[in-house]
């Protein structure tokens, strides 16, 4: 009998749609990957608290402080999955 995760992959393979990779990671790998998301959730507390502060001392600034905080959100994010992505491929 098959899991409704198998029906859902064949359904997307009848439609063209590849199935998700499943590259088996090892412990080291894990590990690694574990580390470098630690340090990301440490990064952008750091960001969020220093952007909170900047907004509290400066209201006038608000909207290009906001842009900043949101550029370098997007920045750690790609930071991150690049990591990965290389821990990843070894």
């Amino acid at each position: 009998m098959k899991s409704a995760y198998e029906r859902a992959l064949e359904k997307l393979e009848s439609r063209g749609i590849s199935a998700p990779r499943q590259d088996a990671l090892d412990e080291e790998q894990r590990r690694r990957i574990e580390e470098a998301r630690g340090r990301h959730q440490a990064k952008v507390a750091e960001l969020e608290i220093l952007h909170r502060k900047n907004l509290a001392a400066d209201p006038a600034k608000r909207l290009e402080e906001e842009e900043n905080y949101r550029v370098e959100l997007q920045r750690l994010g790609e930071r991150l999955e690049r990591d990965i992505e290389r821990i990843r491929r070894g």
